[in-house]
């Protein structure tokens, strides 16, 4: 499985792709911001994206996946964030994601979480 991970915090960032290797799948890229996690969605066509909302830049997190849902595009979106109030997540909810995480993650909740992707 092929893994991009959306994380503007460069520690979160290096433990998420840890994690994920650690599980056996690939990290193709880790982005910061928004707008880049767009065109690397486009460009490299992950099967599954691990998505933060607060970016660096002006396309949140939600704002993102619902912008490559727009263009038909239907992978498999697991949201961790710091941020668990319930304006969020029901924003989130208009992306048709996978899994909804707070920080900080455990192995075991990403590897839980994955794991009930696939076998969906």
């Amino acid at each position: 499985m092929k893994i991009l991970i959306v994380e503007d915090d460069t520690v979160l960032s290096l433990l998420i792709s840890r994690m994920v290797e650690r599980l056996g799948y690939d990290v193709l890229d880790v982005v910061s911001k928004g707008r880049e996690a767009v065109s690397k969605i486009s460009q490299l066509n992950p099967d599954l994206i691990l998505m933060d909302i607060m970016l660096e830049d002006d396309l949140n997190g939600i704002d993102a996946i619902l912008s490559i849902r727009n263009d038909e595009i239907n992978t498999p979106v697991i949201f961790i964030t710091g941020n668990s109030d319930p304006y969020n997540k029901e924003r989130a909810s208009e992306t048709n994601f996978s899994d909804y995480l707070i920080k900080p993650v455990s192995f075991e909740e990403l590897s839980q979480s994955i794991k009930g992707i696939i076998h969906s």
